[in-house]
C-alpha cells in the first residue's frame, strides 16, 4: 500500500506493563518514523503512549497527539510532540485521530485500547471505510480477543472473516510488510455517518 503515510496507534498508557511490551512501542515510533509515516496518537506522555512518541521522535519523525481536555488537565500530555492538540472530548478525540491516519495499529491495551479498536473495526464491518487495521499480538497478548471474535463468528453473530476487518501480526516488523502489501483504499469515509 503507497498512500499510508500516518498511521494511528492505539495502546495503553500505564508504566506497570511488560517491559518488551513498552520496547517495541518505542520500536514501532522508530520505524514509523525511518518510513516516513506520521505517528497519530492519544497525546500522552506515559506508558507505551509515551514510548511511541519517543520512539518516532528520536528518529526525527513526525507525531501527533490528540487529547481531550480532561486530561490535559491532569499534565499527562506529551508536550514535546510535533504537535498536540487538545479537544472538547473523548469523541472528539476519536474523530480526529480517525480523520488524521490513513491506518490503525493496535499494541497491547486496557478497556480504552479495546473500545477504540472495536470502533474502527465496526466502522470497517459497515464498509464506512477501508482503512487498514492491524493488531500486534505481542506475546500472544491479543489471543483471548481473536478467539473470542472466532467464537462470535461461530455462534453465528459476525458473518465477515476477521482477515476481511483486520489483519493480526506478531511483531513490529510485519506491521510495515503487511501495510505495504494490502490493497490501496478505495472508500471514501462519509464522516457524518460515523
Amino acid at each position: 500500500m503507497s498512500g499510508i503515510t500516518s498511521i494511528c496507534v492505539y495502546c495503553g498508557s500505564s508504566n506497570s506493563v511488560s517491559e518488551k511490551h513498552l520496547d517495541q512501542a518505542t520500536l514501532l515510533g522508530q520505524r514509523a518514523a525511518e518510513k516516513g509515516i506520521e505517528i497519530i496518537y492519544g497525546g500522552g506522555r506515559v506508558g507505551s503512549m509515551g514510548r511511541v512518541a519517543d520512539g518516532a521522535l528520536t528518529g526525527k519523525g513526525r507525531v501527533t497527539g490528540i487529547i481531550p481536555e480532561y486530561l490535559q488537565r491532569f499534565e499527562v500530555g506529551h508536550t514535546g510532540v510535533s504537535e498536540l492538540v487538545v479537544v472538547d472530548s473523548m469523541h472528539t478525540r476519536k474523530m480526529q485521530m480517525f480523520e488524521r491516519s490513513d491506518a490503525f495499529c493496535i499494541l497491547p491495551g486496557g478497556l480504552g485500547t479495546l473500545e477504540e479498536f472495536f470502533e474502527v473495526a465496526t466502522w470497517k464491518q459497515l464498509g464506512m471505510h477501508d482503512k487498514p487495521i492491524i493488531l500486534i499480538n505481542l506475546e500472544n497478548f491479543w489471543t483471548p480477543l481473536t478467539d473470542l471474535i472466532d467464537h462470535q463468528i461461530e455462534c453465528g453473530y459476525l458473518r465477515q472473516k476477521p482477515e476481511d476487518i483486520y489483519s493480526v501480526v506478531n511483531s513490529i516488523e510485519e506491521v510495515f510488510q503487511t501495510l505495504e502489501s494490502l490493497p490501496d483504499s478505495r472508500v471514501k469515509p462519509d464522516i457524518t455517518l460515523l
